[in-house]
């Protein structure tokens, strides 16, 4: 039970001389928070299985490209570059659907969802280079830009063969239509470009050649299963996204303990999109041949290790992406200007129902919205990600890794209490407070 006495003297003066009376004291009651009975259920598998998940996708070689700084005064290299490699490794997967054979497959639906994944990427790339665009630090942070068109990308001939005429045709329509917004270049795909922008260099930056060098998965030779390839491809484009958010991460972090609140705040809703957008890569598996799928999984000896130990955990990169969006919560006094209480006391709170009553500092208020964005699209994924476990290999393979005494490891992420208690307190304060108003 909480006193609220101090809100409505905070909030009166904004009140229409006609409203109701409020009572001196609220009380309001918070329900309890959910138990888990793991702590912790964000962790790696087991070091052999996420060694093996490694090898399979060539992620060290991938890591190389992902990580290399051919432009180091660049600042957006880090994040952008991945980015750009796994829109480049979506046209490969384009490819490697329409060339498929098999009559049994839905190529109308996989050429809707790819048409829909690659727009979304386009889309997260450009609202990227935007943010380049507005960065006004210093010269240094200018992207490497020329004249010349990407001759290496495969966008061009998904463009002018037959099969893919009409998907490539529509990716270069996207590509100029987001590009758009920004002012100082475009990417140099092949796209239209009617303002004449300086292209951007792509073919440097994102090196289509080594790229498409590891089209093949170390199985490619002695596994005959059409999914194996289209399993591969989708889960390097899922890990560049991965790799990217990282950085992005970083980026978030730096930005707020410099107190850059709006720039903290745009690249939060990245974040967010980002998530979203892994899960709708995830979601591309629901296409694929349930027989042709379940037989590969027996090829490639992909099992349960046991408690704790969903799929998706074998993901490093994973894993870190979500510890690090669940710490985020840590920055949430750096936002608010004021240090936790340490005896336990409603300080955080307090702060936050100012900054919500009072509106003088919306950055600070976007980039916490932001946060709990982040939170609740991070928790969706693993959500959807559970039942597409279900829907892929059946419902027994999701309760593998449950125990007698905890639900499964996917089930405790999403059930966990809020990673933002204190804003959470001050929402559930002020919609108590405002609905005594009425």
């Amino acid at each position: 039970m909480v006193d609220m006495d101090w809100k409505r003297k905070m909030v009166s003066s904004d009140l229409p001389n006609n409203s109701p009376k409020l009572s001196s004291k609220l009380n309001v009651t918070i329900p309890p928070p959910f138990k888990v009975a793991v702590s912790s259920p964000i962790s790696c598998s087991a070091p052999a299985a996420c060694s093996a998940y490694e090898l399979y996708l060539r992620l060290p070689e991938l890591r190389k490209l992902w990580s290399s700084r051919d432009f180091p005064l660049w600042a957006a290299e880090p994040i952008l570059k991945p980015a750009l490699q796994a829109l480049e490794i979506s046209f490969r997967l384009v490819l490697a659907v329409c060339s498929d054979t098999r009559p049994y497959i839905n190529h109308r639906e996989w050429n809707r969802r790819l048409d829909s994944l690659v727009t979304n990427q386009i889309q997260l790339v450009a609202a990227i280079i935007e943010e380049d665009d507005d960065e006004k630090e210093s010269e240094s942070v200018t992207a490497p830009l020329g004249d010349g068109r990407s001759s290496l990308s495969l966008l061009p001939q998904l463009a002018t063969w037959r099969k893919t005429e009409g998907i490539g045709k529509k990716i270069l329509l996207t590509i100029d239509n987001e590009m758009r917004r920004c002012s100082k270049y475009t990417l140099g795909l092949g796209e239209q470009n009617i303002a004449g922008k300086p292209n951007l260099r792509y073919d440097a930056i994102c090196r289509p050649n080594e790229l498409y060098s590891l089209k093949d998965n170390p199985y490619a030779d002695h596994i005959d299963n059409q999914e194996n390839q289209t399993l591969y491809i989708i889960h390097q484009v899922l890990e560049s996204w991965i790799y990217a958010s990282g950085n992005l991460l970083n980026r978030i972090v730096s930005s707020i303990e410099e107190e850059k609140f709006e720039k903290a705040s745009n690249d939060v809703y990245l974040l967010e999109r980002i998530w979203k957008l892994l899960a709708e890569i995830e979601d591309l598996h629901i296409l694929m041949d349930p027989e042709d799928f379940l037989k590969l999984k027996k090829q490639l000896q992909i099992t349960s290790t046991g408690k704790n130990d969903a799929f998706c955990f074998r993901s490093k990169g994973l894993v870190e992406m979500m510890k690090m969006s669940k710490d985020l919560r840590q920055k949430v006094p750096a936002v608010l200007a004021v240090e936790v209480d340490p005896t336990g006391g409603p300080r955080l709170q307090e702060a936050a129902m100012k900054l919500y009553a009072t509106k003088r500092e919306c950055d600070k208020i976007h980039l916490l919205q932001g946060m709990q964005a982040v939170e609740a699209a991070a928790k969706s994924f693993f959500f959807a990600y559970r039942q597409l476990v279900a829907a892929m290999m059946g419902s027994a393979e999701t309760n593998a890794t449950a125990s007698q005494e905890s639900c499964d490891s996917l089930s405790q992420i999403f059930m966990e209490p809020t990673y933002f208690p204190s804003l959470d307190a001050a929402k559930t304060f002020l919609g108590e407070f405002w609905s005594h108003l009425g």
